[in-house]
C-alpha cells in the first residue's frame, strides 16, 4: 500500500491491545484500503483486529430509504468480517460520545479511520481525537489519488485538476492484496448485531420509502458493475445524456455508502477491451469529477452555501438579486412537483419515487430552481435539502459539488450576462428538447 494513503491524526502512546477501524465512508469488507491498513497494523504488533461502525440516528436529516439502504449493506460487511475472524461492532450514537469510552474500556492500541471531506465527518475525528490517547489514522479508501495527495488546493476546474490526476494515477491503480483471516481474534463479548432493531429503532423520516428497484449491498453492486460493463459501457458516450437510454451505471449509491471501491470499478473497466472514448468518457466522470469534487469540498468549508462561489459568481449573482422573476416556487410546491414546467416536474417525480434523477436532469433541475427562487441562498437550500431527502446518494460531494456548479458556477467560466443567472450557465427546457424526447422522458416518469 502506497504510504501517500495514510496520515496520522495524532500521535499516542503505543500500547498492546488491539487495533480498531472506525468504518464510515467506506462501508465494505474488500478493497478497502483503510482495513487493509488497520490489519497490516494488527498483524504486526499481533494484536487482535476490530471493526466499529458508530449509527448516528439523525445524519444531515438521512430517512429510511437511506438508512434502509447502509444498514442492509453493513449487514453483509459483518458477514464477509466474520468469515475473516475479524469483529464487527455497531455503535448507536455520535462518535465522539461512543468511541471514546469503547476505546479506554477494550484498551486499544491504535484507530484507524477512513477519509470523508464533509464538515460534520472532520468534526466527530477531531473530538474524538481529543479524547484518545493512542496513534490515530486516516486512510483515504475512497479516492483513488487520496485527496490531500492529488492537490495541495482548491481547483479551479476539471481542467486544472485533469493533469494532475492523470499524471500520478498510474502509480495508485496498484493491485488490491486479499482481506486475509485474521490470526488473532478478539474474544470480545458482545451480542450478534441485530440489524432489524437497529432499523426499527431509528426515528427518522420514514414518509420517504425505501426504493426496491436496486439491491444494497458488496454483491448486489458487482452485479451491478458487471452489467453495466457487459451491457452498457460500449455504448456510454453516445447514450449517458439522453433520460430516455438506460446508459448510466447506477453505481453512485454503492459508490455514496463505499459498498463498491471506485478503484476496483476502474480496474475492471480498464481490463475491458471497450473502445477507448467510452472507456475515457466512463472513467472522466468516475475519477477526475468525483474525485474533484472531494477536493472542492475539502478545501472550501462553505461548499454547501454562497459563500462557497467564486467571486465571479458572487458579483454576478448579486447584481441580479432583484431581478423579476415570471415564477416563484415555495419549497412545498418544489417537493411536490408543482411547477409550470413539466419537464422539471417529471424529473422531482424520478427522484422522489427512484431515489435516483438522471444526471442531465440533475444539472437542469437545480439550474431551474434558481431562477423560480428570491435569491440563489435560497435556491441553493432548497436544492440541497430535496437532494439530501430522496437521492440514495445525498449529503456526498458530488450532490453539494454539482449544485454549487448548477447554481454558483463552480467548477465552470462566466457565460454571456442574462437576467436573474448573471454569469452562470443557463439551460432551457429548449436545450433539452434538442438532446433528448422530451415528451417521451415526461410519459415514463408519469407512470412510476
Amino acid at each position: 500500500m502506497r504510504q501517500e494513503r495514510i496520515r496520522m491524526l495524532k500521535d499516542g502512546e503505543r500500547k498492546n491491545g488491539p487495533v480498531v477501524y472506525w468504518m464510515s465512508r467506506d462501508q465494505r469488507a474488500h478493497d478497502n484500503w483503510a482495513l487493509h491498513y488497520a490489519q497490516e497494523m494488527a498483524s504486526r504488533s499481533k494484536v487482535p483486529l476490530g471493526v466499529v461502525f458508530c449509527l448516528v440516528p439523525d445524519f444531515l436529516e438521512a430517512c429510511i430509504r437511506q438508512y434502509g439502504f447502509m444498514l442492509k449493506g453493513l449487514r453483509e460487511t459483518e458477514e464477509f468480517l466474520k468469515d475473516k475472524k475479524i469483529s464487527f461492532l455497531l455503535l448507536k450514537g455520535l462518535p465522539f460520545n461512543t468511541l471514546p469510552k469503547f476505546a479506554h474500556q477494550h484498551g486499544i492500541s491504535a484507530l484507524v479511520t477512513d477519509f470523508d471531506p464533509l464538515r460534520i465527518k472532520t468534526e466527530w475525528k477531531r473530538k474524538v481525537a481529543k479524547q484518545i490517547d493512542v496513534p490515530f489514522f486516516e486512510v483515504d479508501a475512497h479516492n483513488i489519488i487520496p485527496c490531500w495527495h492529488a492537490s495541495p488546493k482548491q481547483e479551479f476546474a476539471a481542467y486544472t485538476f485533469r493533469p494532475k490526476v492523470k499524471r500520478i494515477l498510474d502509480d495508485f491503480l496498484e493491485p488490491f492484496p486479499q482481506l486475509k483471516k485474521h490470526s488473532i481474534p478478539w474474544k470480545i463479548k458482545h451480542a450478534p448485531t441485530d440489524w432489524s432493531d437497529a432499523l426499527k429503532s431509528l426515528k427518522v423520516n420514514r414518509e420517504v420509502e425505501e426504493i426496491e428497484w436496486i439491491k444494497p449491498g458488496e454483491r448486489e453492486g458487482k452485479k451491478i458493475l458487471k452489467n453495466f460493463i457487459k451491457n452498457k459501457l460500449s455504448n456510454y458516450e453516445k447514450s449517458r445524456n439522453d433520460p430516455n437510454r438506460d446508459a448510466q451505471s447506477d453505481l453512485s449509491p454503492y459508490l455514496h455508502f463505499g459498498q463498491l471501491s471506485a478503484q476496483r470499478i476502474a480496474l475492471e473497466v480498464l481490463n475491458n477491451d471497450t473502445q477507448d472514448q467510452n472507456r475515457g468518457a466512463f472513467l472522466e466522470e468516475l475519477i477526475v469529477r468525483r474525485e474533484l469534487a472531494d477536493n472542492y469540498c475539502y478545501y472550501n468549508a462553505d461548499y454547501d452555501n454562497f459563500q462557497g462561489f467564486p467571486d465571479w459568481a458572487k458579483k454576478s449573482l448579486n447584481e441580479h438579486r432583484k431581478d423579476k422573476r415570471e415564477y416563484v416556487y415555495t419549497y412545498e410546491q418544489f417537493e411536490k412537483g408543482k411547477t409550470h414546467d413539466e419537464l422539471w416536474n417529471a424529473a422531482q417525480k424520478q427522484m422522489v419515487k427512484t431515489g435516483k434523477m438522471h444526471g442531465y436532469m440533475r444539472m437542469y433541475w437545480a439550474k431551474k430552481i434558481l431562477e423560480w427562487t428570491e435569491s440563489p441562498e435560497q435556491a441553493q437550500k432548497i436544492a440541497v435539502d430535496l437532494n439530501d431527502k430522496y437521492e440514495l446518494d445525498g449529503r456526498d460531494p458530488n450532490g453539494y459539488t454539482g449544485i454549487a456548479w448548477s447554481i454558483g458556477g463552480v467548477h465552470d467560466r462566466a457565460w454571456f450576462n442574462r437576467p436573474i443567472f448573471g454569469k452562470i450557465r443557463f439551460m432551457s427546457a429548449g436545450g433539452a428538447r434538442s438532446k433528448f424526447n422530451v415528451k417521451d422522458y415526461i410519459l415514463k416518469m408519469d407512470t412510476l
